[in-house]
């Protein structure tokens, strides 16, 4: 069970707080690289062999890459059409084999007929989503500086893209809690035993630097999880408490399930705060198992995805503002993607919104497309 709490209680216990994060900063930054220890392999071929290994992979030089994503949809809710075009582009360049430069731009248009009639207009955002650099300190630590995704539940950061995420609608709860951060965040992870891995990111966020298309809050917050790689299990959760305004606290649980036997993922996340609560879960089932134009079956999978918003003690303008439902919501959606080849899919779907505000069919339709360039020869020196 979460439990909401806005008191920011004395100053002291702040300042405690604060210091007690940076010593833990501290602690990851200054403490010296370690690695489990490796059994000596006496066997004279092996290390031979081991040795061309790591002289062959020392020999290859990482390249920058262009990659990204451009998308085109069309979303239906209440009979009115809105238009979403986007291109997200990734650049990704190595400097050497333990520092990463990482950036995704936004562009978005979202284009809508006004008065319900004549040509379709609107505005296009320009947004940048992540500018960071990674250092690789170890194998089970990474530290990171910049503008980077709030590790806050598991949608925000491994399935926003539009070329990953199952349906194209962004869950109701998506806006808690995942304001881009501007700060620094350590993350990495590490076995606890042969049957279970931990991962985790702690990070800090300072206030807007006075630009649009990066702005932020400041706020603290980390999050872990636990990987069973034998049942093919997550679990984990996520805290994030802000710094200015309401000083509020959110909470979040997610987990995440692929089956063994069948070509199924199922997914749920949890979230609170001061804004609201909510839930989304879904499941997506890949049709490659089936006996039948098996060609065009396993480039085929249906997702079901059900989800349900309670609002919090803001006002509507507040809740329009951060993109969050002015009233409870109840959602259920059914799609199908089908996939022209690995970076080139068709996706629709068509779902029923239940509000005070409104009850209103919901559609979406459209194709998403996902490129990677390399910067470079690979493998040249």
């Amino acid at each position: 069970m979460l439990f909401l709490w806005n008191n920011p209680g004395p100053l002291h216990r702040r300042r405690s707080a604060a210091f007690t994060l940076a010593v833990f900063f501290l602690t990851i930054l200054l403490a010296p690289r370690c690695a489990p220890a490796q059994t000596q392999n006496i066997d004279t071929d092996s290390r031979e062999n081991d040795s061309q290994s790591i002289d062959k992979q020392e020999s290859q030089k990482p390249v920058p890459i262009l990659s990204g994503s451009a998308g085109y949809f069309n979303f239906i809710t209440g009979g009115e059409n809105t238009i979403d075009t986007q291109i997200n582009p990734v650049l990704l360049v190595p400097l050497g084999n333990r520092w990463l430069i990482e950036s995704r731009a936004e562009f978005e248009g979202e284009f809508e007929r006004r008065g319900g009639n004549g040509p379709y207009a609107g505005p296009v955002d320009k947004h940048l989503d992540y500018a960071q650099i990674d250092y690789i300190a170890n194998q089970f630590v990474t530290v990171t500086a910049g503008r980077f995704l709030t590790p806050f539940g598991i949608f925000n950061e491994r399935l926003y893209p539009v070329w990953i995420r199952a349906l194209q609608p962004d869950p109701i709860i998506l806006p808690i809690a995942t304001t881009d951060s501007d700060g620094a965040m350590v993350r990495g992870g590490f076995p606890l035993s042969g049957s279970a891995n931990l991962n985790y990111a702690v990070y800090m966020s300072a206030t807007s630097i006075g630009i649009d298309s990066v702005d932020s809050e400041r706020h603290v917050g980390g999050r872990v999880g636990i990987f069973l790689p034998g049942p093919r299990l997550e679990l984990g959760g996520s805290w994030q408490k802000a710094l200015q305004d309401v000083r509020k606290n959110a909470f979040g649980f997610h987990a995440e399930w692929q089956p063994m036997r069948i070509p199924l993922t199922m997914r749920a996340e949890y979230a609170r705060s001061y804004d609201g609560s909510g839930y989304w879960a879904e499941g997506v089932y890949r049709l490659n198992q089936l006996h039948f134009w098996q060609k065009a079956m396993r480039r085929t999978e249906l997702v079901g995805r059900a989800q349900q918003f309670f609002s919090g003690p803001i006002t509507p303008d507040v809740a329009d503002d951060l993109g969050l439902p002015e009233a409870n919501t109840r959602e259920g959606e059914f799609g199908i993607n089908y996939f022209l080849h690995d970076g080139f899919k068709i996706a629709g779907s068509c779902g029923r919104e239940f509000s005070p505000a409104g009850n209103a069919n919901v559609w979406s339709v459209g194709v998403a497309y996902r490129w990677l360039i390399p910067l470079g020869r690979v493998g040249a020196q």
